[in-house]
């Protein structure tokens, strides 16, 4: 077998020197290197953003959605959203490991990638379904791990679209465990999706009974759902592209006091300073939502003189991924939840 690069650098194809994740194009043959995994794919999860933007565009036609899912692996090699820039993740079956591999995996077992889409060399021969309220995408197809990347093993104890639902968002509360201290406000935007929930259960265990958690959403349903894990004291319906509405109801709720945490688990761009304004200076603003401009955040931080911590959203968080599947398990109405949102 050729020897690869750890990083997966052998795969770029342009421009010259970067990593996979930020080229235009890689090469997506499946034929592995000596530290590589080929996996057979059975389902992308789509981030949010990405699928919002790609549902948005094809005006839910599942074919269009297909049609462009399939254009953009064709073209750059990878589900690289031109859009959003982000991904997602997939489920499947390992079918080989180069020779160099030393893992506790072998052919045959079930993994979920916990790497971006947006960096996995992917060859998809046929899409057979999509599911327009859980973001994943049935297919026929290989995909590539590099040594670097991470996985977990699907585990036997829940189905596997609902573990890898959880699995594609396992970043966010395992990080809000770092975040959250008790006694803290938290403000979770985007409450009643995947992510979402399973902060307001993250924030609800740190921050404790002292605790106040503000929970934002802006349809009915979303709404319900988050009002349905009793994990909220406060439940909002608001439009997190609308910074004052937002601002001025997290005002009213925290007695002028605001957040110290805010999370952003949106799908949507344009949400940063709805984010920024209710923190408190010297809180926290963390932002798991892929759509965020980075760049409208620290400056209109800087406009309005908010002294807050802007984090960016790592979809990668040191044990991560057991730590969402546990909370599924201890906790019954999220799995029920996660259970009705991936079917």
């Amino acid at each position: 077998m050729k020897k690869g690069c750890v990083f997966g650098t052998h795969r770029v194809m342009e421009p010259h020197g970067v990593l996979p994740q930020a080229a235009l194009r890689i090469d997506n043959s499946m034929e592995i290197y000596d530290n590589e995994i080929l996996i057979d794919v059975s389902t992308l999860n789509l981030d949010s953003a990405s699928f919002h933007q790609i549902k948005e565009e094809a005006k839910g036609d599942p074919e269009a959605i297909k049609e462009t899912i399939l254009k953009t692996i064709q073209t750059r090699g990878k589900q690289h959203n031109p859009v959003t820039g982000s991904g997602g993740m997939l489920i499947g079956q390992i079918a080989a490991l180069g020779d160099k591999l030393d893992r506790d995996i072998k052919p045959g077992d079930r993994i979920a990638t916990l790497v971006s889409l947006s960096l996995t060399p992917l060859k998809i021969e046929k899409i057979t379904a999509v599911n327009l309220q859980t973001a994943q995408v049935d297919v026929e197809g290989q995909a590539i791990l590099f040594e670097s990347g991470v996985y977990a093993k699907l585990p036997n104890d829940m189905p596997e679209k609902v573990a890898l639902a959880a699995l594609d968002v396992a970043g966010a509360p395992a990080q809000v465990s770092r975040l959250v201290n008790t006694g803290d406000t938290v403000l979770v935007l985007g409450a009643g999706g995947k992510s979402g929930l399973l902060c307001l259960h993250e924030a609800r265990k740190q921050a404790g009974p002292d605790g106040l958690v503000i929970a934002v959403a802006r349809s009915e349903a979303a709404c319900k759902r988050a009002h349905s894990t009793r994990l909220a004291d406060v439940i909002l319906s608001a439009d997190a592209t609308n910074a004052m509405e937002v601002y001025n109801l997290v005002h009213e709720a925290t007695n002028g006091k605001l957040a110290h945490v805010a999370i952003n688990c949106t799908n949507v761009p344009r949400t940063e300073m709805s984010t920024i304004l209710p923190t408190k200076n010297g809180g926290k603003a963390y932002f798991f939502n892929m759509a965020t401009s980075f760049t409208a955040a620290a400056l209109g931080a800087e406009g309005v003189g908010k002294d807050v911590e802007l984090i960016i959203g790592n979809g990668y968080t040191q044990g991560h991924a057991e730590h969402t599947l546990n909370i599924l398990r201890e906790n019954e109405t999220l799995g029920a939840i996660f259970d009705s949102l991936s079917e």
